[in-house]
């Protein structure tokens, strides 16, 4: 049986580099922004039998509700995967106005989107905290800091 400091690494081990928190909390949001775009989609559908028209003309059509809803859940699914690149933060927050818009179709989502945007800002001014906090700590203790 190891003890806890048998875990603990040694001066010269290779540490792999760890994934900024910053991106990995982000991008969670925008994968289940995804998820959430394409429930409220379900519920647009189970809703037609009951006469309700979501407030948008162009979604009128059940074709149009998925194609537009399953392009949303698409793009948010690809910016997950780009944050890590120039503008894919920009391009995630950008993304938010959209998904506050469904509320104009299904008017709780103004409600479920407003919570996943202040889950964004949360993602990112925490991750960006905690990415600080990492690395000032390498910096304190180089002799376990990740090899970049």
């Amino acid at each position: 049986m190891s003890s806890k400091k048998d875990d603990r690494p040694r001066p010269g081990d290779s540490i792999t580099p760890r994934k900024p928190a910053k991106v990995q909390f982000a991008s969670t949001v925008l994968q289940l922004e995804a998820f959430v775009v394409l429930f409220a989609a379900l519920a647009l559908y189970g809703l037609r039998d009951t006469g309700y028209r979501p407030g948008l003309l162009v979604l009128d059509s059940t074709a149009s509700l998925w194609v537009v809803s399953g392009v949303l859940a698409v793009v948010l699914i690809v910016l997950s995967r780009m944050l890590t690149r120039p503008g894919g933060f920009v391009a995630g927050s950008v993304a938010q106005v959209p998904v506050l818009a469904t509320g104009l179709l299904l008017p709780m989502m103004f409600l479920v989107a407003g919570i996943f945007v202040v889950l964004w800002v949360m993602a990112l001014r925490l991750g960006g905290r905690i990415d600080r906090e990492r690395a000032a700590y390498d910096a304190e203790h180089p002799e376990t800091a990740p090899n970049a």
